[in-house]
């Protein structure tokens, strides 16, 4: 494929003694070395690490204030709001927090802003609803590092606040710019002796409830029920699965395959979730969407009572319902792209030699900037920005590559934002209409990305003829779940296969099946699961239609091809292959 290079990862460690000591195959000890560990007891602890290898929450600055906080207010009576966000994040952090503060005796309840009337975060109108309320403490989640100026208006009103968060901190000089609260809770802050800074916001918020169950006497069981959601936020916010979020996730995915929230549970049966093999991709691409898409296009209060629901009926009902929605925001997807492309490629402000695209697509449901910046960034290896025009202003958010930090890069434009945040791989902001083609030009002008750092690269984990993999070294792959962001899944290449044979299949006619051998001789199936089309014009613009129509008969070819594969296996009557799943492809000569 075009415009991708290929790396192949050298980490060194002593392969065969790691793979002696631990059981594994040295293949699988390679897989573990290239995503982090390096001794024996690194591997090991990547592999069966559990719960004990979690840090201890009151490393976290202000973490006991924040849980004295609590506690009196508590005390006296007074009553309490939690305030998250709209996305699974949000909501699974506001979910952990109520139902965390409501065990140890809080009078509690909860908060989330509506994306398009109230825009990111806690604000003022959020305030004093509160105050009107009677609340007495505020605790936000997954949001409030950057709402100095609403915390200060709770102040004016007589609450206090206690700021539980995961995103960036504003610096200026080197100093951390934190709100006016009685105490912020984040691993990012400077001043912070957490030794993992890469916690979502509810995981955040269950490192909180963590230290308030222990303080209350409560068992540590009962922390079970919300480390599901915290795996399911963790997966959905794309965090890194290493180090603490490996075994966040881990352990989440097994407690939530018995789930015994209602809600969850239709969730998954709604989506076609199969729990007995219920993996990070279920998360991230299955029940996550779900959660997203009622903030997106309705208001995430519909996640949230999903969440709370006790009757059955209405628990399935409500399930389906956000079913339905996240169908809607799939098509509604696919046009925003379209237009998207058009935009960049054809439009009247055609920006296809930009290094940063920012495109502004006013009649765009504001909710879908990211997902359509994300497609944008996958599709030409950009940074992106997708913005959309709001009551009185345009709304955007971004998406950025490895060599590009989103955030800081807003930073030196912010004079002409009115509001932004974020972290290096995705932001969101908002700015006076007339000013976007202004930000356009600054961030393509303050922008250093080289050609180089504009190539997208392809990791391989090793190089290995496709026949030393057997189904029972594929299965042994599965120890190093799960897979994500910063885990991902093994990666291999060969670079001399001949195509025996191959055709086309599935219902839209996306799927290519085919037969390889490697220079040896040896025969494996090997299959494609997406663009068809571009893989058949690259044979035939590489080898020549006569070589491609040879394969499509199962004749005698020339073609001469490098894959860059994933193995799965594949039973049919009772017998289990090898099949390649292919990721990448190009020519290698000889």
């Amino acid at each position: 494929m075009a415009g991708e290079k290929w790396i192949l990862e050298t980490k060194r460690a002593d392969f065969k003694a790691i793979a002696q000591a631990l059981g594994i195959d040295p293949v699988t000890a390679r897989l573990i070395r290239n995503r982090g560990p390096v001794t024996e007891d690194e591997a090991r602890a990547y592999l069966f690490g559990g719960r004990e290898a979690m840090h201890d929450p009151l490393l976290m600055k202000d973490m006991a204030e924040a849980c004295e906080a609590v506690e009196e207010h508590i005390a006296r009576g007074s009553k309490i709001r939690i305030v998250g966000d709209y996305d699974v994040d949000g909501v699974s952090a506001t979910y952990i927090l109520l139902k965390g503060l409501a065990r140890i005796g809080a009078d509690v309840s909860w908060d989330i802003p509506e994306r398009i009337r109230d825009g990111y975060g806690i604000n003022d109108r959020i305030i004093d609803r509160a105050a009107a309320d009677g609340i007495g403490l505020i605790v936000t989640c997954d949001n409030g590092i950057s709402a100095s100026g609403a915390l200060a208006h709770a102040a004016e009103l007589g609450m206090e606040t206690v700021v539980t968060d995961h995103h960036e901190v504003l610096r200026e000089e080197g100093l951390d710019m934190l709100p006016p609260a009685r105490a912020v809770v984040n691993p990012h802050r400077a001043d912070s002796a957490y030794p993992y800074r890469k916690l979502c916001g509810a995981a955040v918020a269950y490192k909180l409830v963590e230290v308030l169950f222990a303080r209350a006497g409560i068992p540590a069981a009962e922390l079970d029920p919300l480390l599901e959601f915290a795996a399911l936020a963790t997966v959905a916010d794309v965090m890194e699965l290493d180090g603490e979020n490996r075994v966040i996730v881990r352990e989440g995915l097994a407690l939530m395959r018995h789930t015994a929230n209602l809600g969850l549970s239709c969730l998954m049966d709604v989506s076609g979730a199969d729990r007995a093999h219920l993996s990070a991709f279920t998360l991230g691409f299955v029940i996550g969407p779900c959660i997203n898409a009622a903030g997106r296009l309705e208001t995430a209060a519909a996640a949230m009572e999903l969440l709370l629901e006790e009757d059955p009926a209405k628990a399935r009902s409500r399930a389906a319902h956000l079913r339905e929605l996240n169908e809607a925001r799939k098509a509604m997807t696919a046009d925003g792209v379209k237009d998207a492309v058009y935009e960049i490629e054809d439009g009247e402000d055609a920006s296809p030699g930009d290094r940063v695209l920012v495109v502004f697509l006013p009649e765009c449901h504001e909710s879908l900037a990211g997902i359509i910046a994300g497609k944008l960034k996958e599709r030409y290896y950009r940074p992106a920005i997708v913005l959309t025009r709001g009551e009185d202003c345009v709304k955007g958010s971004g998406r950025s590559i490895e060599a590009y930090p989103m955030y800081e890069s807003l930073c030196e434009v912010r004079g002409m934002l009115r509001k932004f945040g974020g972290h290096p791989m995705a932001a969101g902001l908002s700015l006076a209409e007339e000013d976007w083609k202004e930000l356009r030009r600054l961030l393509n002008e303050n922008c250093t990305l080289t050609e180089e750092d504009l190539t997208e690269k392809v990791r391989i984990d090793m190089a290995v003829p496709p026949a030393y993999l057997t189904p029972e070294l594929v299965e042994q792959l599965g120890l190093l779940e799960p897979f994500g962001n910063g885990n991902p899944e093994p990666l291999f290449a060969e670079a001399h296969l001949n195509i025996r044979s191959i055709s086309v299949v599935g219902k839209t006619g996306n799927v290519v099946k085919m037969k390889v051998a490697d220079s040896a001789g040896n025969v494996m199936e090997a299959v494609r699961f997406r663009d068809a089309d571009g893989f058949l014009e690259f044979l035939r613009g590489t080898y020549g239609d006569e070589q491609v129509m040879k394969a499509m008969r199962g004749a005698e070819n020339e073609i001469d091809i490098a894959f860059a594969y994933r193995p799965q296996i594949n039973e049919w009557r009772g017998r289990r292959t090898v099949e390649l799943v292919v990721e990448y492809y190009c020519r290698i000569g000889r």
